[in-house]
């Protein structure tokens, strides 16, 4: 992770597991600097007319990645304008999207929580299709945890509140 603020030109990537709070921070975020803001997991849904779960369920997680890949694409090679994206849970986790970001130029901001917070969050939580049971859940963050560790900058976000988590973000980074 770097060490100090470095400008960001474009894009701001909000990275980290389901739960962690890229959503409620990226629109506060965005907000709070007068950008706009993509949430590839909600525009995923509002294309496909299905949510993400119903997506795994009947045409399975390869697809649901080439769609994802897709989509990042466009954001990638679109509006020039700044722009807060959240990133789904297991985006910045597949490699080739993980060079795709990098290579954009845009800042990674990793939104850390333990796991157990994250686990408490999403229990109960028909939209998460990885989330079936504890082991499970604890795995998939073991696998995707590497790759969250080489976004720019960490930050805290274990219940705190939102508005705190974005007043860290802005500490970090040079608009």
């Amino acid at each position: 992770m770097t060490k100090g603020p470095i400008p960001i030109r474009r894009r701001l990537y909000l990275v980290g597991f389901m739960g962690c709070g890229k959503t409620t921070v990226g629109r506060l975020l965005a907000q709070r600097l007068g950008w706009g803001f993509f949430d590839l997991d909600e525009e995923l849904e509002r294309r496909q007319g299905r949510t993400i779960a119903q997506i795994f369920a009947e045409q399975g997680e390869p697809y649901f990645r080439e769609v994802e890949r897709g989509l990042l694409d466009e954001t990638l090679t679109g509006s020039e304008e700044p722009t807060v994206v959240a990133l789904g849970g297991g985006t910045f986790a597949q490699a080739d999207n993980f060079d795709r970001i990098r290579a954009d130029g845009g800042v990674s901001v990793w939104l850390d929580c333990p796991v157990e917070e994250l686990r408490r969050r999403c229990r109960g939580l028909p939209h998460r299709p990885l989330f079936r049971d504890a082991t499970s859940f604890r795995q998939l963050y073991e696998q995707r945890l590497p790759y969250y560790q080489k976004a720019d900058f960490r930050v805290d976000a274990d219940q705190r509140d939102p508005a705190a988590v974005v007043e860290e973000i802005l500490r970090c980074v040079v608009f």
